[in-house]
Parts: C-alpha cells; sequence; structure tokens
C-alpha cells in the first residue's frame, strides 16, 4: 500500500499529493552533513587549490555554472527548500559580517566525517581527509551563528520551532575513507557506534539549542555505486544481487542504518516535545534501483555520467572534472552522477520520496 501511495504521488502529481507545498510549513532549513548536502563549504575552506567540483561539468544542468555542489545540479537540501517556498540554503562560509539569513544556513562540507579527523589520523584508518570541518566543526558554526538569527530564548524557541534541522547525511565518508584504504569489515563494524553517538550527541545538543524538528538522514545503498562496484569488483557472482549491487557493501549500509533507527528511537524518549524523523534514504533510492526504466533512468543507475570509463564509467586516475573525463550528453537518464554521488534527477526522486512518501518516519 506504502508503494503504491509512493508511485501514485509520483506519476500523478494530484493536488492532494501536492498540498504540503501549498502552505510553508517550515520558515528555515538549516543543514549538517557531507557533499550528499554542501552547497558550496567545501570550495571556500581552501581544502584543495583547485577542486574540481568549483568547475564545469559541476553544476551544468540547473545552475549553468559550478557552485561546488557535487552534482550536476540541485541536491536533496535544494529541492526541500524548493518544496517549502524557501530560498537555496546559502553556505555558511559565504555569509557576510553584519548579513542576515533568516531562512536558513547550510553548515554541510563535502568529504566531512561525523568523527573528529583527529580519530581517524591517531588510528591511521583509510586515505587523507579532504576536510578538518567535521560535524563539531559544523556545529560551533551554528553556535557562533546563533546570536546573530534571535537574541533571547523566547525569540530563539519561537524562531527555531518553524525551523527544520538536517542533520545529514552524515557518516558515509568515515566508512568510505578506512573502506577505500581496504580496511577490515571488523573495523568498519567498529566504528558504527561511535559514528551513531556523534550524529546522535549533535542532535541532542541541536534540541538544546532550541530545534525542535530534526530530519536525521540514513545512508544510501553504497553497494549501487559506481565507485564501490568499481574498487570491489570481483569475478565471483554470488557477491551481487540481482540488480548488480554489491550485497556485502549495501548490508553494511543497512547494518548503519538500522543502528540510527534504534539510537534515534532512544532519543525520541529523551526529548518528547521534539520531533524527530528518520529520511530513508536506503530505499527511497532502491525505488529506481530496481525499476530504473520506469523511473527515467534509460541509462541505468550503476554507471556513472560522468568519468573517465571503466565498466562503470568511475576511473579514479580520470574522475569527473579531471583530465580524460567526460560527461554524459543527458545526466537525467542516470542515477550516478561522478561515481561517488548522484544526479540531479536522482536527488529530485529521493527528495519526493521522502517529502511526499512513505521514507520519513514519522512523516513530515
Amino acid at each position: 500500500m506504502k508503494r503504491f501511495y509512493f508511485l501514485f504521488c509520483m506519476l500523478l502529481w494530484t493536488t492532494s499529493c501536492s498540498a504540503a507545498t501549498s502552505t510553508r510549513k517550515y520558515d528555515s532549513i538549516f543543514s549538517f552533513g557531507d557533499s550528499l548536502a554542501d552547497t558550496g563549504n567545501f570550495i571556500r575552506t581552501g581544502a584543495l587549490a583547485f577542486p574540481v567540483i568549483a568547475d564545469l561539468p559541476y553544476g551544468e544542468t540547473f545552475f549553468r555554472r559550478a557552485t561546488g555542489r557535487c552534482s550536476n545540479g540541485r541536491l536533496i537540501v535544494d529541492f526541500f527548500a524548493e518544496a517549502f517556498g524557501l530560498p537555496y540554503l546559502p553556505p555558511y562560509l559565504a555569509i557576510e559580517n553584519g548579513s542576515t539569513y533568516k531562512n536558513g544556513v547550510n553548515f554541510a562540507v563535502a568529504g566531512a566525517t561525523a568523527l573528529d579527523p583527529k580519530f581517524y589520523t591517531d588510528k591511521k584508518l583509510g586515505h587523507v581527509l579532504w576536510t578538518n570541518d567535521s560535524l563539531s566543526v559544523q556545529l560551533g558554526w551554528f553556535k557562533k551563528l546563533k546570536p546573530t538569527i534571535c537574541s533571547t530564548k523566547q525569540e530563539c524557541d519561537n524562531y527555531f520551532k518553524k525551523s527544520l534541522f538536517m542533520v545529514g547525511e552524515i557518516g558515509g565518508n568515515d566508512y568510505n575513507y578506512p573502506a577505500f584504504g581496504r580496511e577490515s569489515k571488523q573495523e568498519l563494524n567498529a566504528l558504527v557506534p561511535l559514528v551513531l553517538e556523534r550524529i546522535i550527541s549533535t542532535a541532542s545538543m541541536l534540541i538544546e539549542e532550541g530545534a525542535v524538528e530534526i530530519l536525521v538522514p540514513g545512508n544510501l545503498p553504497i553497494g549501487c555505486s559506481s565507485v564501490y562496484l568499481t574498487l570491489f569488483q570481483t569475478p565471483d557472482r554470488s557477491a551481487y544481487d540481482k540488480y548488480g549491487c554489491l550485497k556485502a557493501h549495501n548490508s553494511f549500509a543497512q547494518y548503519h542504518n538500522n543502528q540510527l533507527k534504534l539510537a534515534l528511537g532512544k532519543l525520541r524518549k529523551k526529548y518528547p516535545q521534539a520531533k524527530i524523523m528518520y529520511a530513508d534514504y536506503y530505499n527511497a533510492a532502491k525505488q529506481y534501483v530496481h525499476t530504473p526504466l520506469h523511473h527515467g533512468f534509460t541509462n541505468g543507475v550503476l554507471v556513472a555520467c560522468c568519468g573517465g570509463g571503466g565498466p562503470f564509467n568511475f576511473n579514479n586516475t580520470a574522475r569527473c572534472g579531471h583530465t580524460g573525463s567526460k560527461a554524459c550528453n543527458n545526466p537525467s537518464t542516470y542515477a550516478n552522477w561522478d561515481g561517488i554521488h548522484l544526479t540531479e534527477a536522482a536527488y529530485g526522486f529521493i527528495a519526493k520520496g521522502l517529502i511526499h512518501g512513505p521514507f520519513v518516519s514519522p512523516p513530515m
């Protein structure tokens, strides 16, 4: 029945399905996370001298220019802003002194981890991290910005009760860095409770700061991503499901998600006055993984639109934006953009499934 309702909304887009957007539910959105949500912070950190996401073909589809988003166009947070009649969230690092942003701010940074970078350097886990701006840094940015938004507790309470706080997606890079460095499954499993503790403590601190409605996403089906399919490809066909995704990596994503849902349940008991929502990115994405043609992904969901060749068009020596790579002509027919991140079409599909479909619990 839930699946029927979701397809009904997606295919017909009737007045009843879009009624949630006819009246603004939120006056502002505050977003934390990594490259799935970053609207331009990373390119302003100076972490890399010449980040490819600062140039075309990134941003080519919607903005017609690179904005620092790791996609060809809009992200899930952008579709959320549109749905609630809000402007696109400015990246925190683009805010000028004296300016006010009453409609929200984006603190997410591409490459960010939930755990602090020192944890990974001390344990020598995985590759060199892209950024030091972890979840705790982003929370610090929010606390620094808060006095410019509201000055008294009453004013803050009134303001934040009309705000949506999106804590993630975050945690994916905590696993990507060591996974790409070929760390063991046991090492990755050991990270899960630590990552979840940081996500939950951040949500808790935001509630203490006045947040009333918090959306916490789970991880995507990483076993269906071009980078994982390339790095962990194997001739053993039993390692893949019938859709061509890696079973073990999707199982790990589901393990993280299941543990996150349990942790959020405990957080709801601690803060019964808050609405704490779980965003099921995994199963929202699985809809188009299972039936790509039905959802317009005629070029599939496993092969990247922009890349430098290989069976999944992901080549670590010629990644999207680098010499030797090329972007496809019609990104809307692909779900995967650059091997790691999704296309605007895929992000839009997931966003609609969250806002109008059955993939947020409790529903928005």
